[in-house]
């Protein structure tokens, strides 16, 4: 009997145990999460999905996550073992920038389901701007708004968009539903033209440009106070006129006080920065006195422009009568580059002596001579001509110095200029300056063809003079002959020197001595006939003058040589 219950019992055993096998064994029961979707509000991190399985009880869900370069799964802080549908892991310190994968699976026991993954993204392109808090107070018939930045006072999510933040307000009647408007409006700013002892109701959403747009926060509602019987200016505007400001505004009440005149009202003016708008905190510290607009007696007040820098600028109004003061006009915002006026450059030109003309650009002066002051960059517009002619050549300099080169000698050329602010929002320019003209130098060309000719004078007064001597001695020769015969002929007809008569004289003289000795003879003939021959060149010489001719040697010696013949022959 025993063995015949013990051997039951095995039996249903192993066949409860095969019946429990197939959820044991393969896990295929269990399915993976579906929807699974991750929600982020502000700083506020939230998954959650729906069950695969609703009737399979004691499922828990966990996830992991992996980062950017990162292959090891970790486990998502707040999402282990987790028996709901949603899991909050905002206690994961990660960088909102940087990439991020999740994962999540249904669990039982040692059963689970397969992982259902999402795709990588980061938690800023998650995130949604949160409802803002607001504070509401009401001042005349205005409310003075304070919006708290979304998310927590240390929040990681919008930390580096603090100053980017836009709010949209929507602002009605209590008591009517209908009417509704819209403002954009700062962090801390007033909302204008409501009705005193009215009771207004708000909401208020932040965006975060171009692609977000938060939650709408509850609706605040506030009472409007009793108006201030010193009522604000109205209708601020802001002139320009040359290198000053006019700043101009409206106050109907301003000789008349409940129907009384009013002559002690005051005005004052100031300034804000309206980029200090966007930084979440109380501005109101930080408004500065318009120089020239305080104690003003008239709606009216003048300064000059290089009180304001480039930049976008809020302005503010506020009368006084005694110790009552009304409170602050409303806000008027002004791009200071828009309001300023241009006034026309001051030129200057000058030549220099490589044929070129060098323009000075400076800024117009005060009546004090103090240069004005124009905080902008500019640029200018320099329009450069020959006198004579009327081809204009234009160009654009950001330099106030600058050269126009290779230019004509010894002529005059005229410039004019207007400055310019060249942005991507608008243009602005001035007017011409006044014509300013300057002839040029000669320049080295001039100069080196100079010294040239100077060189080359130099150099042919030698070859003048010589030529002009030369022609004056062929004109003294055609014109002017010398009386004087030419050497030539001269030496023709030249009388003979008195030495040469004075030494023939003495030889005439000479007693003359023949040897009869026969071996002497010839050489004494060959003497006497070289004596006569002497004698005879003389008589020639002397006698060309005269042209007569003495033959008296001649026959002596034709006598003599006849005696010696017939001597020699006897």
């Amino acid at each position: 009997m025993l063995t015949l219950l013990g051997a039951t019992t095995v039996v249903l055993l192993v066949a409860g145990a095969r019946w429990m096998l197939p959820a044991a064994a393969g896990g295929t029961t269990l399915k993976s999460p579906q929807n699974v979707e991750v929600y982020i509000v502000d700083d506020t991190f939230i998954l959650r999905w729906n069950r695969s399985n609703p009737s399979i009880r004691n499922v828990t869900f966990s996830a992991y996550y992996q980062t950017l370069g990162n292959d090891t799964w970790l486990k998502l802080p707040g999402c282990q073992s987790v028996a709901n549908t949603t899991c909050d892991f905002s206690s994961l310190k990660l960088n909102v920038y940087d990439k991020v994968k999740l994962r999540i699976r249904a669990e039982e026991g040692n059963n689970t389901s397969p992982w259902h993954n999402i795709d990588s993204f980061t938690l800023f392109e998650k995130a949604q701007i949160g409802p803002p808090k607001v504070h509401l107070e009401a001042e005349d018939k205005t409310i003075i708004i304070n919006i708290s930045l979304p998310g927590a006072r240390d929040s990681i999510m919008w930390a580096l968009d603090s100053s980017s933040f836009t709010y949209s307000l929507d602002i009605w009647k209590n008591s009517s539903s209908g009417e509704r408007r819209t403002e954009t409006v700062y962090s801390r700013d007033k909302i204008y033209n409501l009705s005193p002892e009215t009771t207004y109701c708000l909401k208020v959403k932040a965006r975060l440009l171009p692609r977000k747009n938060g939650i709408y926060s509850p609706v605040y509602c506030i009472k409007t106070p009793v108006a201030n019987k010193l009522p604000p200016p109205e209708n601020i505007r802001l002139d320009s006129k040359n290198n000053i400001f006019v700043l101009r505004w409206d106050y109907p009440y301003g000789s008349v006080k409940w129907g009384h005149a009013c002559p002690n009202v005051t005005f004052q003016a100031q300034w804000l920065y309206a980029y200090l708008k966007k930084i979440p905190g109380d501005s109101s510290g930080k408004w500065k006195q318009i120089p020239g607009c305080k104690n003003v007696h008239t709606t009216q007040c003048v300064f000059l422009q290089n009180t304001f820098r480039k930049g976008i600028y809020l302005i503010r109004v506020q009368a006084s009568d005694g110790n009552t003061t009304s409170v602050w006009s409303k806000e008027e915002k002004f791009d200071a580059q828009l309001q300023i006026t241009l006034l026309p450059p001051v030129i200057t030109m000058k030549s220099t002596n490589d044929v070129s003309l060098r323009v000075y650009i400076s800024a117009p002066e005060e009546s004090e001579n103090k240069p004005v002051n124009q905080n902008f960059p500019l640029i200018y517009e320099i329009v450069f001509w020959e006198n004579t002619s009327n081809a204009e050549r234009k160009i654009r300099e950001k330099k106030t110095d600058f050269t126009f080169s290779k230019l004509k000698p010894l002529t005059e050329y005229c410039v004019k200029a207007r400055a310019l602010i060249e942005d991507d929002k608008w243009n602005k320019s001035s007017g011409f300056s006044d014509t300013v003209c300057e002839k040029t130098k000669p320049g080295n060309t001039s100069r080196t063809w100079l010294i040239a000719g100077i060189c080359a004078a130099i150099f042919s007064i030698p070859v003048v003079i010589y030529v002009v001597k030369l022609l004056l001695r062929c004109i003294s020769y055609v014109f002017f002959p010398s009386s004087k015969p030419p050497s030539t002929i001269d030496e023709y007809f030249s009388e003979p020197p008195l030495w040469n008569l004075l030494l023939l004289t003495s030889e005439e003289q000479t007693e003359r001595c023949f040897i009869i000795e026969n071996t002497n003879t010839i050489s004494a003939v060959e003497e006497t006939n070289q004596t006569d021959e002497d004698h005879k060149k003389y008589s020639s010489q002397t006698s060309q003058d005269s042209g007569n001719y003495s033959n008296e040697d001649e026959s002596g010696g034709s006598k003599f040589s006849e005696e010696f013949l017939q001597q020699e022959s006897e």
